[in-house]
């Protein structure tokens, strides 16, 4: 039972009738309004786009065409010769790609996705090994329809017949291996598809366009359907993570066997 002081009127403290939600105090006289919570600032856009790729492969390919004429103007070029051609090229391409993200862009890590992370090791590690039950298959099905010869790799030919020392067959396998596919993602996994995005892209068309501009700019074009089957696994390692560590694992693990085979094909141990 309420007491009869109770009803009387409100208690010190009470404000308003029962039942009544009391009201929210308002702004003492004087003070500065209210400011809405701050937000953190937007990540601001690239100004690269398909520009800055197109003056990556304009590098890669001039100074290849240099290098070439270089490397087999004097007769048969030797494993020195075309390990340079192999690499300097592709290095100057990717380096280019870094670049035009420093100069107009954030730079590699945010525009490129160029971060390492240990679970993307683990996630690029999955796609290079899980992609070899597509692309093994797939090599070997290519060679029985075009033959052995037409299905070789273009590294393969130009390394075919030759031999090397233990240091020179190790510095062509880092490359084949590591360093090529590094550049490659850069350039491709990175610069390309960034650029793409920058002009509306989503991350499936950027997958898709990607893997088929990556097959044709091997030359290859006997190859070009096997190597566009290759880049699937790779370009899907870009596509879950959204960084450029998976892809370039999985391209690595890709390069593995070929490496593997030129390695000792360049000893005298095994023929490609």
């Amino acid at each position: 039972m309420r007491s009869p002081e109770r009803d009387q009127g409100p208690w010190p403290g009470d404000s308003g009738s029962p039942g009544q939600a009391t009201p929210e105090p308002g702004p003492s006289p004087g003070a500065p309004p209210s400011q809405p919570p701050a937000q953190p600032p937007a990540r601001p856009q690239h100004r690269w786009g398909l520009g800055a790729y197109a003056l990556a492969a304009a590098v890669f390919l001039s100074v290849s065409a240099l290098l070439g004429l270089l490397v087999f103007r004097r007769g048969p070029p030797s494993v020195a010769g075309l390990a340079v051609g192999l690499a300097v090229p592709t290095v100057l391409a990717a380096a280019t790609a870094i670049l035009s993200t420093v100069v107009r862009g954030n730079g590699p890590r945010r525009d490129l996705g160029l971060r390492f992370s240990w679970r993307d090791v683990g996630l690029g590690l999955a796609f290079g090994f899980g992609g070899l039950v597509l692309t093994i298959p797939a090599s070997l099905i290519y060679a029985r329809i075009l033959g052995p010869e037409r299905a070789t790799s273009a590294v393969g030919e130009v390394f075919a017949g030759l031999r090397a020392g233990a240091a020179g067959a190790a510095v062509v396998f880092v490359i084949v291996v590591l360093l090529a596919p590094l550049c490659e993602e850069i350039v491709y996994r990175g610069l390309l598809w960034g650029a793409l995005e920058k002009h509306g892209a989503d991350r499936w068309l950027a997958f898709a366009l990607t893997t088929v501009l990556f097959a044709l700019a091997h030359f290859e074009f006997t190859r070009t359907p096997l190597l566009a089957v290759i880049a699937i696994p790779i370009g899907l390692a870009r596509v879950v993570t959204g960084r450029l560590t998976a892809s370039i694992i999985a391209h690595q693990i890709n390069n593995l066997l070929p490496g593997i085979a030129l390695l000792l094909t360049l000893l005298g141990v095994s023929p490609i």
